[in-house]
């Protein structure tokens, strides 16, 4: 979601801001800006609806400079994108803000400042945070003792960064909800929201914990806790290479992202053969913890809530062990009975999704024998935080519609299953089948791929839609749920997911000539059922759009296009289907004409509730 970038360092940082916000573009953003003090301590600012490109616009067309600097790219909550609501926000020209996450008692904040004379010149809520700033500011505080004042105000998630003109060299920042890095350089020093952004100038990196307070400058910096404790944080050195954010071949990072995943499904994997999974993958004390695990609870948002939709099947069908799977925003919410020896288990492509973080933050003590993450991001929130870890090798991923991410999580979750299931009712010839099918899988992902073409010309058909019903079976259910996801967040198309046996309970009154239907058709037990669903389509004037295994039996005829799948053993069927159903919905996207990589409204992480 939004972005923050903080320099402040013997050399002029204004090139190192803007490469700050390139690199956090994926995340998702509407409008960009920068506050520099110049060498006479006079704020400057650029604030720009739109792309990181305006911003640099305006910089060439009118260069600020200065060794100090915030900037900032949103992502709208509270007003609409414009450059007034876009950060920083200033306070009399003397002080600037950036602020991640969402203040709660804003507008209690904003009616005691207005008495007190402030003008308010944005929508947003995080304007109270730069005038509360000033108004301790005035009364003599030093920077970092009225930031302290300004947060013990604040109610809600925030990531803040602050400079004065009256402090020269020194940003202060505070973090509680959301997340905030410090970039340690040699005679500079830097803060982001994530350390990609800072990688172009370090690699030396300290995560800031919940309720830390940073005052910086060039040659050091000071980190308080929330009992205003000086304290020091672990440093962390981060060698791997730095992975370019370049498309290659491709003209969408979304459709190179989807090419790349018999790599990432093979990295993930990557057990040699005939050797069994290993606990260790998922932490030191993993063998210790899953001796103890009799249930699991899965807790994620949007696609990776699916993937643990998925895991359920497996979990209960090969492992015998009782899986729930809750969406994070309602799990915090409701009163809970947990069934003795769960796991939690969150799953987060960033590691930093709000409301999933902070539903492990809520798990009661002992309610959970212990806490897994699945995740691709290192250092994240939620890896820093739960027992044991599971880092899927998907590479970064720039779409903000999730590909290789999604399909990475469900090697993850097989791999789960087999680790549980060997405690309990898995034989280890159901052990080594599953091993052999992994080692397989990214040969079936590179036939899948094969049918782009095919899959290319068949998305022409969904170009004059609005509205689309997507139905599967079983385990493939939750496929379906994906694929319609996928479709309406880059092409704006209407889509909602069925059990196919639950058509005739509503969802069949939408059907028509111009609601295309598209189904997941494998060669399992339920395909005999699934075919008398789609009967029902057919029969009804319907436009069927069928992805079935070439051994299933369907045919193309009157308003029923099938797409051969490439026959692979079942358990691997809903990650082979969705590669597919990721091509459909990348072409029917480019055919409309949409921003495939950064579709409206949307970010790639999501730090907010």
């Amino acid at each position: 979601m939004c972005g923050i970038v903080a320099a402040t360092a013997r050399r002029e940082v204004s090139e190192i801001l803007l490469e700050g916000l390139r690199r956090l573009e994926y995340r998702g953003y509407d409008s960009a800006g920068m506050a520099l003090l110049d060498g006479n301590g006079l704020l400057q600012l650029h604030k720009r609806e739109g792309k990181v490109a305006e911003l640099e616009s305006a910089q060439h067309d009118k260069p600020l400079s200065g060794n100090i600097g915030i900037a900032h790219t949103r992502w709208a909550t509270h007003g609409k994108p414009s450059a007034a609501n876009s950060h920083p926000h200033h306070s009399s020209n003397r002080v600037a803000v950036v602020h991640n996450g969402i203040i709660e008692n804003h507008e209690a904040l904003r009616e005691e400042l207005c008495g007190q004379g402030y003008e308010f010149l944005s929508e947003t809520d995080s304007e109270v945070v730069v005038h509360l700033l000033h108004g301790f500011l005035v009364q003599g505080e030093s920077l970092l003792d009225a930031m302290r004042k300004t947060v013990a105000r604040l109610e809600g998630a925030y990531a803040l960064a602050a400079l004065d003109c009256e402090h020269p060299r020194e940003i202060v920042a505070a973090r509680e909800g959301s997340p905030l890095v410090i970039g340690i350089g040699i005679g500079e020093n830097f803060l982001a929201s994530d350390q990609l952004a800072l990688r172009q100038v370090t690699d030396r990196f300290i995560f800031l914990e919940e309720g830390d307070l940073v005052s910086m400058s060039p040659s050091s910096f000071e980190i308080y806790d929330r009992d205003n404790l000086a304290v020091e944080r672990e440093r962390t050195h981060i060698s791997d290479a730095i992975e370019v954010a370049d498309k290659g071949s491709y003209n969408h990072f979304m459709m190179k992202e989807i090419f790349e995943q018999p790599r990432a499904l093979a990295d993930t994997f990557k057990t040699r053969p005939g050797k069994p999974i290993a606990d260790e993958r998922f932490g030191p004390k993993a063998a210790e913890i899953f001796d103890q695990v009799t249930a699991v609870q899965i807790v994620a948002c949007g696609t990776s809530y699916h993937s643990g939709m998925v895991a359920r099947y497996w979990l209960e069908e090969l492992a015998g062990i009782p899986c729930q799977v809750e969406v994070a925003s309602e799990f915090r919410y409701r009163t809970r009975v947990q069934h003795p020896g769960t796991l939690l288990v969150t799953v987060s492509q960033s590691g930093e999704t709000a409301d999933t973080l902070a539903a492990l933050r809520n798990a009661a003590e002992n309610e959970f024998v212990g806490s897994l993450v699945i995740a691709n991001v290192d250092n994240s929130s939620l890896v820093r935080e739960s027992d044991l870890v599971f880092l899927t090798r998907a590479g970064a991923e720039i779409g903000v519609a999730s590909t290789k991410a999604f399909t990475t999580q469900l090697v993850a979750f097989l791999m789960l299953t087999v680790a549980l299931g060997r405690r309990g009712t898995m034989t280890p010839e159901k052990q080594q089948e599953l091993s052999v099918a992994l080692h397989k899988l990214p040969d079936y992902v590179s036939q899948t791929l094969q049918l782009d073409p095919v899959i290319e010309a068949l998305s022409e058909s969904f170009i004059p839609k609005h509205h689309s019903l997507f139905l599967g079976r079983g385990i493939l259910y939750p496929i379906a749920m994906e694929g319609a996801l996928k479709l309406k967040e880059i092409s704006y198309i209407h889509a909602e997911a069925y059990p196919a046996g639950e058509l005739k309970h509503g969802p069949l009154a939408l059907v028509d000539a111009d609601m295309p239907v598209v189904a997941v058709a494998p060669n399992d037990e339920l395909l005999e059922k699934l075919k008398s669903n789609l009967e029902e389509v057919r029969s009804r004037g319907g436009e069927l759009y069928v992805f079935a295994d070439r051994e299933a039996g369907f045919t193309d005829s009157s308003r029923v296009h099938v797409m051969s799948m490439p026959s692979c053993p079942e358990v691997l069927m809903p990650i082979v289907y969705t590669v597919a159903l990721q091509l459909l919905s990348y072409h029917v996207a480019v055919q409309k004409g949409t921003d495939v990589d950064k579709p409206r409204n949307l970010a790639k992480s999501v730090t907010v509730e």
